[in-house]
């Protein structure tokens, strides 16, 4: 089992998780170059290279395919790592994921990347502030804002560029259409929006793959209904992995 956080995040954020689940699992919990603990590079703080950073630790680790869960930009990570290295993933557990912008979201990326490469961690930290719905567990909000502003500002631009912009990037809905058209393992999304639950149901085509929608979430749905995503995980991994690892 592979928990990846998102973007000015860290691993951290998967504690109880990955607690509840090293009950069944073997789990690990990374952080993604640039972020927390690990190493910051000057260059390459972009998802697609996280993947394949993933892909290297997961091979080193030995841990054969995994059951890849990941949140926001680590949505888009795994996504990703199954996609490029099909041989590392079991199946996609993907929450809240950074990719389907369209409309009015899609037309605000330039500017907010321009934003992001002028003040770094303290104009995303204002994302973070606002992505938090009102029965969020008291701490969480102030939580996440710390671990942004702690992120190198050159990160959380190249990171922002790597989902949207950069050449290849995925996150704006045509080209996520095209990515996970290729995604050749079952995956399980789960959305805020019902509007982007819809969408991406029309795009699965591995049998056994489903969208969810939790109308009562803001984005950081894992922390937020802690008990309900490891059910969630629990009970994908026994249907598409056949129960202990």
């Amino acid at each position: 089992m592979l928990l990846v956080h998102g973007w000015g995040g860290d691993g951290r954020e998967w504690s109880a998780h990955a607690e509840t689940l090293a009950g069944r699992f073997r789990v690990v919990v990374p952080d993604l170059r640039g972020h927390g603990r690990s190493p910051v590079p000057a260059e390459g703080n972009t998802p697609v290279v996280m993947a394949d950073d993933l892909a290297a630790l997961t091979g080193a680790l030995g841990t054969g395919p995994v059951v890849a869960v990941g949140h926001s930009m680590g949505g888009q990570v795994v996504n990703l790592l199954a996609v490029r290295h099909p041989h590392a993933v079991r199946s996609v557990i993907a929450l809240d994921p950074a990719h389907g912008a369209h409309g009015e979201e899609a037309e605000d990326i330039p500017a907010r990347l321009a934003d992001y490469r002028a003040h770094g961690s303290r104009a995303a930290a204002a994302f973070v502030s606002a992505a938090f719905g009102p029965d969020a567990p008291a701490g969480l909000r102030t939580a996440h804002v710390r671990t942004m502003l702690g992120t190198p500002d050159h990160v959380i631009a190249q990171a922002y560029a790597g989902m949207y912009t950069d050449p290849g990037a995925v996150g704006i809905r045509p080209h996520s259409e095209a990515y996970l058209r290729r995604r050749p393992r079952p995956a399980l999304t789960v959305w805020t929006s019902a509007e982007a639950a819809a969408w991406e149901r029309g795009t699965l085509h591995v049998p056994g793959s489903r969208v969810d929608h939790w109308h009562d979430s803001g984005h950081y749905l894992h922390e937020e209904h802690p008990r309900r995503t490891i059910r969630l995980v629990e009970d994908w991994a026994s249907v598409t992995d056949g129960g202990t690892q």
